[in-house]
């Protein structure tokens, strides 16, 4: 069944049928405003008019093995004279066409029509126009009382979903978000014991607030004339209750994309939009959800024996290797036999964030034991990294953190009794983590505000302190210098080993920030830094010679991302990842992949 896009009106279009003898077969369209203008910038989305017609056999999932051809859908912005071209297509396509300040525009042609003249209507309704500004408008605006509350109420609430987008925003009784808040907590948030208490009423005026007066609400970044010539295409995986979490370009020319809440393993062929599933497998008798069981025992529909979350490639060949965060092991996956291995763990807790070294051996985060671990492929055995904790209290929560996790499956509430401060002491949270050139291991520590290294050779830690809150996710760039996202404050920082010195770099956003910047990760061939908006709707770009800053508004509104991977020519992907996926508009997740001239 067709979701049509909220908001969406049909209004009417000039067809004009092109002659037959015309030598290409391409549809075009022209967008103007209603005075004939060109409008420039305009997003236009075409996918098919019946749907994706998605394989849903296998419980609501396609059949694990089976390539399946998928219908993607494609993004371009029109030109400075409002044209818009994409290539044939054999079927009946649909065309969603969108301008900041303008209303939005669906448009379902014959087949056979090849030109197609569209006007968009502006805009002049307050709370329509308000009500289109993304999430990161919105959580920029909220008034939360003071900057370190609203810092981190930022760093526990935004790493699922969006805060800000119209469901959030809706009306709701402080009672209500005090419900909601329990259920996160639930889920993983480590919000402080206070503001439990205090939140609730400020978020459920805040939002009134802002509804009630747009006039607060900053303008989102313009849409820069340099997106036209962008071609963003669209795999849809999954349906509203996965998780598309992290992906892969790998070097066979696949992309890997993991379903966190489904334990499926996606791999897409860009080049002929096959999609084959895989399941991942688990042992017998593990019940669903794994070591997590309790996280999501109201979930409606969840296959989570795994918890699938990040993966990474062997130079060496090609297998990749992925973190079971509800297991103690490490996935391996052979993508010629399509076989996979299960690397069992004598200890350990959340595996998390994955790389692969220069010597092939396999390094993730243990977020919850606060460890780094390290696969040596060659022995088949794991070495095991504990890093310092903040005192007694919290080493004594570390050394529990499975009895904890096991109290709860058995429906013990600990995550709503157990008392937590705003330095979430007990769940320090390594988190990124990947190598650097000189072969050193570095890793983020999202709840200390801390960076860290291991040297492999002699298993030295070292510690430092960062000058902003939550970094959360970072990678290297060919000079050895490391990025950083500072997840609440709207910013990516630069380390420099070298140097030890720290370089901030603000997104380009209203002095009031809002946006949480996931992940990140850097096109060492051509210097440039790719950010997630997962607020914004949107991906940045920042050059690193140059010290300037693009942005690249995603097709969807309440798109949330978690990952960038690039193909050799600098191609980036990324994909919705939302927790859980029905957030986005249509509801659908999609791989997506950005082709720039």
């Amino acid at each position: 069944m067709r979701r049509t896009t909220p908001g969406l009106r049909y209004l009417s279009i000039t067809l004009v049928l092109m002659a037959c003898s015309a030598p290409s077969l391409a549809t075009h369209l022209t967008v103007t405003d209603p005075a004939g203008q060109p409008l420039t910038t305009a997003m236009v989305r075409e996918r098919p008019a019946d749907g994706p017609q998605l394989d849903t056999s296998d419980n609501g999932y396609p059949a694990p093995g089976v390539a399946r051809t998928v219908a993607p859908e494609v993004t371009r912005f029109s030109d400075a004279t409002g044209r818009v071209e994409f290539a044939e297509r054999d079927a009946s396509m649909e065309y969603l066409v969108r301008k900041p300040g303008y209303q939005d525009l669906a448009i379902k042609p014959e087949v056979e029509t090849r030109e197609l003249n569209v006007t968009l209507v502006p805009e002049t309704d307050p709370i329509k126009l308000a009500e289109a500004k993304p999430a990161s408008v919105w959580l920029g605006a909220l008034d939360l009382g003071d900057r370190d509350t609203k810092l981190h109420f930022q760093t526990q609430c935004t790493f699922c979903h969006q805060q800000g987008n119209s469901f959030i925003r809706m009306e709701r009784t402080p009672e209500a978000w005090g419900d909601i808040i329990h259920r996160m907590q639930r889920y993983g948030a480590r919000l402080s014991s206070q503001d439990q208490r205090a939140l609730p009423e400020r978020l459920s005026a805040g939002y009134r607030k802002l509804r009630e007066n747009p006039q607060l609400l900053a303008d989102p970044l313009p849409w820069s004339p340099a997106l036209t010539g962008i071609t963003i295409t669209e795999w849809p995986l999954g349906d509203i209750f996965s998780q598309v979490h992290d992906m892969l370009v790998a070097a066979n020319g696949l992309v890997y994309v993991a379903d966190n809440i489904q334990d499926r393993l996606y791999e897409v062929d860009p080049k002929t939009n096959q999609v084959t599933v895989y399941r991942i497998p688990h042992r017998e008798g593990e019940r669903n959800g794994g070591l997590l069981a309790a996280r999501l025992r109201n979930f409606p529909k969840h296959d989570s024996t795994s918890n699938a979350h990040s993966l990474a490639e062997s130079r060496v060949d090609g297998h990749i290797f992925i973190t079971p965060s509800a297991q103690r092991r490490l996935v391996e996956f052979d993508p010629a036999t399509k076989a996979f291995t299960l690397h069992e763990m004598d200890e350990g807790f959340y595996p998390h964030t994955i790389r692969v070294d220069q010597k092939d051996r396999v390094w993730f985060t243990v977020a919850l034991s606060n460890q780094v671990a390290m696969f040596d492929r060659t022995t088949q055995r794991f070495t095991m990294y504990d890093l310092p904790t903040r005192g007694f209290r919290e080493w004594l929560n570390v050394r529990l953190i499975g009895v904890i996790f096991k109290l709860m499956s058995w429906g013990v509430p600990l995550a709503n009794w157990l008392p937590v401060d705003r330095q979430a002491t007990g769940t320090p949270l390594p988190y990124g983590i990947d190598i650097t050139p000189d072969g050193k291991v570095w890793f983020a520590r999202l709840h200390t505000d801390e960076i860290g290294s291991i040297d492999p050779d002699s298993g030295k830690i070292t510690m430092i302190a960062t000058p902003f809150k939550g970094p959360r996710r970072l990678r290297t760039d060919a000079a050895g210098k490391l990025w950083i996202t500072a997840f609440p404050e709207s910013a990516i920082v630069r380390f420099d080993p070298a140097t030890s010195q720290f370089t901030r770099f603000d997104l380009p956003l209203s002095p009031k920030g809002g946006d949480t910047p996931y992940a990140l990760n850097v096109d060492r061939p051509r210097g440039i830094v790719w950010v997630n908006g997962n607020q914004s709707d949107s991906l940045y770009t920042f050059d690193i010679a140059s010290e300037t800053w693009a942005n690249i508004p995603m097709p969807r509104r309440v798109t949330f991302t978690r990952d960038v991977e690039f193909e050799p020519d600098g191609t980036a992907y990324t994909a919705i990842a939302h927790f859980p996926g029905w957030h986005v508009e249509d509801g659908q997740s999609t791989l997506i992949r950005v082709q720039q001239p």
